[in-house]
Formats: C-alpha cells, sequence, structure tokens
C-alpha cells in the first residue's frame, strides 16, 4: 500500500483529495508556487491529523501545513511530492472564559470569525490584519503575525496564552493553559509561534482577550515631513491611547486612493487611531502647531472604514499585477532614510520599477511594495538583493510579520548570526528528526 492509499483508508476520502481541489494550494498570496501538492489531507480532528502526521512521519512523506493561504513569504508552498495539510475544517471556536479574558478557538478558524465571536461576549481579539476575512489562526500563530494594532497589543505571541500542537511523529502536546503567569519550564508555546510549521502542527490555541475599548476615535492626517511623523507619534503617545498609528508615503497613499480624502496628495499621510477620548485636542494642537497640515475625523464606522480602506490597499494588487512584497522592521528613525535609499537603488537598477513605502511605524514595521512591470527572477532578486542589504545597513531585520518562507531564506544571515541559525537547526532536527515538516522553509 503507498503513502496516499494508506492515508486515504485512515482519514476517508473526504480528508484525503486529489484533483481539481488541489489548484487553490498551489500558492501563497506572494503568487509563487509552481508545484501543485501530491494530495491534500482536510483532516476534521486532532486525532486525524496526529493519524495523519504518524503515516507521513514513518514513510518518510513530507508534509506542508497551510492556513488561509495568505502568507507572502512561500511559507505555505509544496515542492513536487510534497503532501499539503489544511486545517480548514477543524474550525470554531470552542469556548470563551468571561472570567480569565481567554477564548479556545481551533487553529481552522478564520480570524475575522473569533474577533466576531469575542465581541458578541464583549471582548476584544486584539490580533488584526488586512486579511482577517480569509486568514487562520493557525497560521496567525505560526507566522507570528503582527498586524495593525501591535502597537498597542503586541504580536499574536504577546496574546497567546496557552497552544495544542501535533508533533512530527503524531504525538500530541496540549498545554491550553488560560493562565497569564505560567512559569513551568520551557516555552513551547513561543516556540512554535513563529515557527512556520516547521516543528510541529498548531491545532488548537488560547488567546487573551481585553475589554471592548471605549470611544474609539480614528483620523487621518496629512503631514509635510517625515521628522513630522514622528513628532505626532511622540506626543501621542504621551496624551493619549493608542491603539494604531499607520503612515503612508506619498507614492502609496496616491496609488491607494488618497485623492479621494485630499484634493493634493501629501508627503506623508497618518491614520491615527485612538482609545478612550483624546484625539481632537490632540489632533488640534498638532495643527495649530504646524505638525499636521490637515485632517479628517471619521464621524462614524464609516468613515472609518474609508479611512482604512486606502491603508489596507486592495488597489495596488488589483491595478499593478507585478507587484514584489516586502516586510522589514528598522530603528523607527531610519526608516524614511531607508525609503528614499530603497527607492533610489532600486530606481537605478531597474528604471521601470516603482516602489511603494507605507507600515506600522509606531511599532518599527516597514512595508514596501515594488512594482517590476514583466519582472524575471533575475529581477526579483535584484530587489531582493537592495532591500535587505539596506535593512542590514540600517540596523533591521529582513522580517517583521510575514516570515521566513522560502523567499526570504537566502537573507536570514542578514539578520542572524551563525550560531543563532545552527541553533534553529539544532531545535528543527529534535522536533523533527526525520524532516518532514514544511521542509525547506526558513532554513
Amino acid at each position: 500500500m503507498d503513502v496516499l492509499s494508506e492515508l486515504n483508508a485512515a482519514l476517508g476520502a473526504e480528508a484525503c483529495l486529489t484533483g481539481d481541489a488541489l489548484e487553490a494550494h498551489r500558492s501563497d498570496a506572494s503568487g509563487t508556487g509552481r508545484h501543485l501538492p501530491l494530495a491534500l489531507l482536510r483532516p476534521g480532528s486532532v486525532a486525524d491529523i496526529a493519524k495523519a502526521l504518524e503515516i507521513c512521519h514513518r514513510r518518510g512523506q513530507p508534509v506542508v501545513p497551510q492556513g488561509g493561504m495568505t502568507g507572502l513569504a512561500g511559507g505555505a508552498n509544496c515542492r513536487p511530492g510534497d503532501i499539503a495539510l489544511s486545517l480548514g475544517r477543524f474550525q470554531g471556536v470552542e469556548e470563551i472564559d468571561t472570567v480569565a479574558g481567554a477564548m479556545v478557538v481551533r487553529a481552522g478558524t478564520v480570524l475575522e470569525t473569533a474577533q466576531n465571536a469575542a465581541e458578541e461576549a464583549g471582548f476584544l481579539l486584539p490580533i488584526d490584519l488586512g486579511a482577517r476575512g480569509s486568514c487562520q489562526i493557525g497560521g496567525n500563530i505560526a507566522t507570528n503575525a503582527g498586524g495593525l494594532r501591535v502597537i498597542r497589543h503586541g504580536t499574536v505571541r504577546e496574546n497567546l496564552l496557552g497552544l495544542e500542537v501535533v508533533q512530527a511523529g503524531g504525538a500530541v502536546l496540549s498545554h491550553l493553559s488560560r493562565m497569564q503567569k505560567d512559569n513551568t519550564g520551557y516555552d513551547l508555546r513561543n516556540l512554535f509561534a513563529g515557527s512556520e510549521g516547521t516543528l510541529g502542527v498548531i491545532t488548537r490555541a488560547v488567546l487573551r482577550l481585553h475589554p471592548l475599548p471605549a470611544d474609539i476615535e480614528t483620523a487621518i492626517c496629512t503631514l509635510d515631513s517625515y521628522d513630522a511623523v514622528l513628532r505626532l507619534m511622540d506626543r501621542a503617545r504621551r496624551q493619549v491611547t493608542l491603539s494604531a498609528f499607520e503612515a503612508m508615503w506619498a507614492d502609496f497613499f496616491d496609488v491607494c486612493g488618497g485623492r479621494r480624502l485630499f484634493n493634493e496628495i501629501p508627503p506623508f499621510a497618518v491614520i491615527i487611531e485612538t482609545e478612550g477620548g483624546g484625539l481632537v485636542p490632540l489632533l488640534e494642537a498638532a495643527l495649530e502647531g504646524g505638525i499636521i497640515t490637515d485632517a479628517l475625523i471619521a464621524q462614524s464606522r464609516a468613515d472609518a472604514r474609508r479611512f482604512w480602506d486606502v491603508r489596507e490597499a486592495a488597489l495596488p494588487e488589483a491595478q499593478l499585477p507585478d507587484i514584489v512584497n516586502f516586510d522589514v522592521s528598522l530603528p523607527i528613525a531610519k526608516a524614511d532614510a531607508y525609503a528614499r535609499a530603497c527607492r533610489e537603488a532600486i530606481a537605478a537598477a531597474l528604471p521601470s520599477a516603482r516602489a511603494l513605502f507605507f507600515g506600522h511605524i509606531g511599532d518599527s514595521n516597514l512595508h514596501i511594495m515594488v512594482e517590476v512591470p514583466g519582472y524575471s527572477d533575475a529581477d526579483v532578486h535584484t530587489v531582493d538583493r537592495i532591500a535587505y542589504d539596506l535593512v542590514r545597513d540600517a540596523g533591521g531585520v529582513i522580517s517583521a510579520e510575514h516570515g521566513i518562507g522560502t523567499l526570504k531564506r537566502e537573507w536570514l544571515g542578514h539578520s542572524r548570526s551563525a550560531d543563532e541559525l545552527a541553533a534553529m537547526r539544532a531545535i528543527k532536527h529534535a522536533l523533527d528528526p526525520a524532516g518532514i515538516l514544511n521542509p525547506g522553509k526558513v532554513l
């Protein structure tokens, strides 16, 4: 009996698919996947996930865990002969503990579904991404996703209380702790968060919830310089409770529809969101002090959504198909100098290219969208080299929230020492000695 026959017998035909069902699992949102998986496993329980991994481990069959396929680093892409493992059938919010302020959720649950369940119970699930309608909780944890509200609530790691993971050989590690203080040996929760499916398959999580914030206020401001952006952020941190601070350079703001909000495109635009009031006095003082040049303050959820629609950038993806995406972290003070140097170097190397910049500046995360019409692999490598060499020179890191996958693997040494990489390889070998879990990713 071959591996597919054994998997089919163990899981059932509805959980071991071939044929047309595979196309949607060729590539994550980077569009770089070239190979269909050998098969798609869709187990509906932890027991079936464990059974599938035991079979694959015993037979040396590589397995690629997949979530909502919204990643941009190639982390969910298969090589020839790999089997894809989707958690899409293992979804749902199992419990909301209103006393502990915690939610038990299955890994295949779409983020927005979990957010809505928390809100209905009177809580905020603070993890929030532009892909909230399709990304899955397991993938959010596996990549240690950041998103829009890291400045207030931190990355996924900071909101993760407990975790259940199936190891490569099928053993289930279940530590679904709801305690904020849990000092019981090695922190396996934080080891698996950000491991991109290379150490185990995440099946359940306990996520921290917060009371629904009162008096959320949202505005979009125009500014003449990056120095003004930093001054506004400094004032905001001192005077209000910031939940988001998103900066957009003029090129990005223009392409993403900024003229729907302002007649002229400013050098910088910032979306600022606060909790608990105080935004209007802050902006009035900033306008009087010459820090901002104009502002629109949301009078409704619909207004706030219009502001966020510009930032969340559906427009460039539709209008500019030849885009290479990056996300990096930089010392906040150096972000504009980096953007200018990166734009100039890319234009010199590829005159037809255009670089657009935006990001969660309050938490040091800068995103870059580089349009390279009809790009080749050599063009992508050129842009990679420019972007990541400049990150290294600025003392930043090559990935802020999208992970390493395959697309950043070559450049990981720009941010990690040889000894650190050796330690990562040792951990990988200890937890996945046969190397079946998402092989070729990260390392």
